[in-house]
């Protein structure tokens, strides 16, 4: 090859150097940028792409039928949102030999929704993988058998499980939020679709890490959400789906894991939810229906899981996990206005702090789980005094830790479920911890799915499957 040659060659690289060189820098390097939409930018949910979804758009009736039953579990925490069964249960005071019998169980998708039941019949909100579903199952208490189930098409990406909501139920409906922030109400009985309301399109919710867990909360013939984004809270009709009243997000706080618990202080009913941002009551009737009464961002944690616990004297104790441990506040009443007291803040190795669960009120104290960072007694179930919350008055001792499992009492007996699927029973007694029984039932992990009990059944899940034992005498 000659010199000439050589040298047209490097020439005609360099004009092509140099003309890619000018387009480089012509080129808006953000010209193929989306712009940001309220709720898809939640990192920890795995990436969630844009998709239009028709909320309870499919439908399968699978024929089993359901005999009648009397009890009820109807929604998260229960009839009285304190986890204790209020109904006479007649359950056994112990376990031997093969007991408490396994008298059924279902295989789910991944994650820690737990079961409402309603005279013979169990509903679950769950994901079906396969079909990328969320899927609103209704189920024979008696059997297991599959009554109907009604869906939508929905990606949900994994991230330690997807659906972690508690369903509400009447007499005639069933209310559901899915893991991406889709409301859905149905009848209880035929599963016919009601109406269907999504918080991310319209209220620009912000989807929590690893995805929704905020609990619907029927209350009359309302639906009582927080959505975040530019409404803090709102009230649905139950029966059609009309928007009643909303609170405007002023705080610009996101949407937590907790879910919204009543509370009347000096005869005013409220609304009280834990948010990713602060904690507020919301008044629940009156002129001032749908307004804030109170808030404080004194409480300000970003993962924010058990609901506030409401106590007497305008006092409601708040606790997280991750580091946040506990505090107690107390609302005063201030001619029309009310006033937030912090009385207490605390680290979790330095008090009642728990992760998942909230605690329970029973005998005047309260019960919980201590989260992973609580100190030398970390995972103990504790026992301590509303007045004195950083006093233990007893723990389970390190024998007996219980990991991120619920929990709740019932007949005077508290069932607690370990991590690993392991069933404990014990007197709740605040003279110390007494054990009754305990027993391996799941073969998973990651049991941490709310409770319920009705009828002398006990239903309890890990993160694949459902199981119903027979715990009455």
């Amino acid at each position: 090859m000659n010199k000439t040659w050589i040298n047209s060659i490097i020439g005609l690289l360099a004009i092509v150097g140099v003309v890619a060189f000018g387009f480089w820098l012509s080129k808006d390097p953000t010209d193929d940028f989306q712009a940001s939409l309220p709720g898809a930018d939640n990192r920890q949910a795995g990436n969630l792409i844009q998709e239009i979804v028709r909320i309870g758009e499919n439908f399968n009736l699978f024929g089993a039928k359901a005999p009648e039953m009397n009890g009820t579990w109807s929604r998260f925490r229960g009839k009285n949102f304190d986890n204790i069964v209020s109904e006479k249960q007649n359950l056994k005071d112990t376990w031997t030999g093969d007991e408490p019998e396994i008298l059924w169980s279902v295989e789910l998708g991944e994650g820690h929704a737990g079961p409402a039941i309603y005279k013979g019949k169990v509903y679950l909100l769950d994901y079906d993988e396969e079909s990328r579903e969320d899927a609103l199952r209704c189920f024979s208490l008696a059997d297991g058998k599959e009554i109907w189930r009604r869906s939508y098409g929905v990606h949900v990406k994994r991230n330690h499980g997807m659906s972690r909501t508690v369903p509400a139920v009447t007499e005639d409906y069933v209310v559901t939020i899915g893991p991406r922030c889709h409301v859905m109400c149905v009848e209880r009985e035929s599963g016919n679709l009601v109406w269907g309301l999504d918080l991310v399109k319209e209220y620009g919710t912000e989807i929590p890490q690893w995805y929704t867990a905020q609990c619907p909360l029927i209350d009359g013939d309302q639906v009582i959400l927080a959505p975040g984004g530019s409404t803090m809270m709102m009230a649905v009709d139950l029966r059609t789906g009309e928007k009643l009243w909303e609170c405007p997000n002023t705080m610009q706080w996101k949407m937590s894991h907790s879910s919204i618990i009543p509370m009347t202080f000096q005869g005013k009913k409220m609304y009280v939810y834990s948010a990713d941002g602060g904690v507020c009551g919301i008044s629940a009737s009156g002129e001032d229906e749908g307004k804030v009464l109170w808030q404080s961002n004194a409480w300000n944690h970003s993962v924010v899981a058990p609901s506030p616990v409401v106590l007497e004297d305008g006092r409601i104790f708040l606790t997280a996990g991750y580091g946040a441990g506990g505090m107690m506040i107390r609302i005063v009443q201030n001619g029309e206005q009310f006033d937030v007291e912090v009385l207490d803040e605390y680290q979790p190795r330095e008090g009642l702090a728990c992760e998942q669960q909230t605690p329970i009120v029973w005998k005047g104290h309260l019960f919980g789980i201590l989260p992973k960072d609580g100190g030398a007694n970390r995972n103990q179930l504790v026992c301590v005094h509303p007045d004195d919350v950083k006093t233990m008055v007893w723990t389970s001792g390190k024998d007996h830790r219980f990991g991120l499992g619920p929990y709740l009492i019932a007949d005077e007996k508290m069932y607690i479920l370990d991590d690993d699927g392991t069933l404990t029973m014990i007197k709740p007694d605040p003279s110390g911890y007494i054990e009754l029984a305990q027993k391996k039932i799941l073969d998973g992990h990651d049991a941490w799915g709310p409770l319920a009990i009705a009828d002398g059944r006990l239903l309890m899940r890990d993160s694949k499957t459902m199981v119903c034992l027979a715990i009455g005498k």
